[in-house]
């Protein structure tokens, strides 16, 4: 069971991910009533239209021809209340549909932002950033677009058959002609439709790839430009985007089509119907009236026609969008919640990774050491359980306490045992926000995490302090800045068990020295394991853990370390 209270709408329910159609029966279902209410007021809208010509028909017969006053009259106040009805359906069926419109695509676009903040590192893993954000900015919209056609196309159906049973009343043939040749009409235009989707999903496949190019080199442009290497991007871009407008242009041949294949299929059945019905008047067989009542049918007639087009390549659209949408939301995270919960261990307790041997004893600062960090990093990410392995076989696990860590229910895991990585991120916003996301902080502690990580000096270049706007993934701070930032986060979060992956890769010796010596301080009493090889760091900690080939090698203090085990004095000498 998903349930997501943030903007705009309270979602209940998993979504049904099984196929695109079945996704769109979904979405429907959630706004039931406003669908409803637009089919509604969509079928009086066009029923209004469809029994104007019939009136006005019975208005010539009645009145000019039978020269009856009274009946043109009211005719005639007929065909005004049938125009103030049109008028009034057109705006609020248009209300409806476009609110049935949105409320699909902000529900689909809550989906999307749900699923990118709940699963972590599998999801950039499954698919690039640019395809993410252009399911969430583009598919979602043009998802919702179906809800919207829906209204005028349960309409245009009623309106069929309004019209249907008036001419049949007029002439049985002529009713035969519009019951059978407004669905043929409407079928002939698959053929074109076919080629459209078809060119549609081309095209939004080669706008996906032109959003991810973008999206990289904005992300690594500092570093483009540091190495002088933007021009490759840039001409990666051009090409990408020339494969984008090549496959748009195939689009609108399609569209250009279509619309042709309206207007002469549609042109085609009115000047058959209308010729039937000249036949029929020389024949004697209707009146004046009702040849005038014809003739507005006939034109009458190309609106559910064209309605049908419009839905269908919308509903082509909507096919191609939800199923990028799919894309995204059938990405599992690499943790879940088991369905086998065991109560957390009391504070305190130890943690085991049984893969590496690594053991981290409460309460203690411990480093974690091997010849490549990503090693070390992979072995504490365990600890923090960011990914879940097999549960059978006597797969290694991580024990925290007696308790297998896949079954502790993951708010907790997520509020004992925080892991700070390597790869510092930012977001948009105050700084203070940045640091205390849960504002559960008075400034005086914030500036004392930002005392023990070294980044007091960052606050001092700002002209807003705490209140420093921060751009885009911390843009404008330096690696050494965002990771003292980050670092100070950390801190604040006051994390029984707090894993720190190499904190000072990108801070200078001296900011090092000055985090390393407040580091047991900004923990006391806690536990703290952290992936560092510089002996600044090492050299305060109360313990080291050795890997190699994955496994713990050999373990005890720095000093201890350093002289009687070659392979970890090489691997520390080579870090200073």
């Amino acid at each position: 069971m998903v349930l997501v209270r943030s903007f705009p709408y309270p979602l209940t329910g998993s979504p049904d991910l099984r196929s695109p159609a079945r996704y769109l029966l979904w979405l429907g279902a959630r706004q039931k009533a406003t669908l409803a209410a637009g089919i509604a007021l969509g079928s009086v809208w066009m029923a209004s239209q469809a029994v104007m010509p019939f009136v006005l028909g019975r208005a010539i017969d009645d009145g000019v021809i039978g020269q009856d006053v009274r009946a043109l009259v009211a005719w005639t106040l007929a065909l005004l209340g049938l125009m103030i009805v049109q008028a009034a359906s057109d705006t609020a069926t248009h209300r409806a549909g476009v609110s049935s419109w949105m409320q699909a695509a902000f529900r689909s676009v809550q989906l999307v932002g749900h699923k990118i903040s709940r699963t972590g590192d599998a999801l950039p893993t499954a698919l690039s950033t640019g395809e993410v954000v252009s399911t969430a900015a583009s598919d979602a919209f043009r998802l919702g677009e179906v809800y919207e056609v829906l209204t005028r196309l349960a309409g245009a159906a009623v309106a069929w058959v309004v019209v249907t049973v008036l001419i049949w009343q007029t002439s049985p043939v002529l009713g035969v002609v519009v019951l059978i040749g407004v669905p043929v009409c409407c079928a002939l235009l698959l053929f074109v439709v076919r080629p459209l989707q078809a060119r549609q999903r081309e095209q939004r496949e080669a706008a996906g790839k032109m959003t991810a190019v973008g999206a990289d080199t904005v992300a690594g442009l500092r570093v483009l430009r540091g190495i002088g290497g933007e021009h490759i991007f840039v001409d990666r871009y051009r090409v990408k985007s020339a494969a984008t407008r090549d496959s748009g242009i195939r689009v609108a041949h399609s569209l250009a089509d279509l619309e042709a294949s309206q207007v002469f299929i549609a042109g085609t059945f009115s000047v058959v119907f209308t010729w039937v019905g000249a036949s029929l008047v020389i024949a004697d067989d209707i009146a004046p009236g009702e040849l005038v009542a014809l003739y507005g049918f006939s034109i009458f007639l190309m609106t559910p026609i064209r309605a049908a087009a419009d839905s269908v390549a919308r509903f082509i659209r909507a096919h191609v969008g939800a199923r990028k949408i799919l894309a995204v939301l059938s990405v599992d995270a690499n943790v879940s919640e088991s369905a086998t919960d065991v109560a957390a261990p009391p504070v305190g307790s130890v943690l085991v990774d049984e893969r590496s041997g690594i053991v981290v004893e409460p309460g203690l600062l411990t480093a974690v050491v091997s010849r490549e960090p990503a090693e070390s990093a992979e072995a504490l990410t365990r600890l923090g359980r960011f990914e879940d392995g097999p549960d059978g076989g006597g797969a290694p696990i991580v024990r925290w306490g007696s308790a297998d860590l896949r079954h502790v229910p993951l708010a907790e895991i997520r509020a004992r045992i925080v892991v700070s990585e390597a790869a510092p991120q930012l977001f948009s916003g105050p700084l203070r926000r940045q640091l205390d996301p849960h504002d559960r902080h008075d400034d005086a502690a914030i500036l004392a995490a930002l005392e023990a990580a070294s980044a007091l000096d960052i606050l001092d270049g700002l002209d807003g302090g705490l209140d420093h706007e921060v751009t885009e993934r911390g843009r404008s701070f330096s690696g050494g800045q965002r990771q003292r930032l980050v670092l100070t986060r950390a801190y604040l979060t006051a994390a029984e068990n707090l894993i720190l992956i190499e904190p000072t890769s990108a801070v200078d010796a001296h900011t090092e020295q000055r985090i390393a010596s407040r580091l047991a301080g900004a923990r006391a009493g806690m536990t703290t394991v952290i992936v560092a090889a510089s002996p600044l760091m090492l050299r305060t900690t109360d313990t080291v853990v050795f890997l190699e080939d994955g496994r713990v090698s050999a373990q005890g203090t720095h000093g201890d370390l350093m002289s009687s085990s070659d392979a970890y004095r090489e691997v520390v000498i080579r870090s200073e």
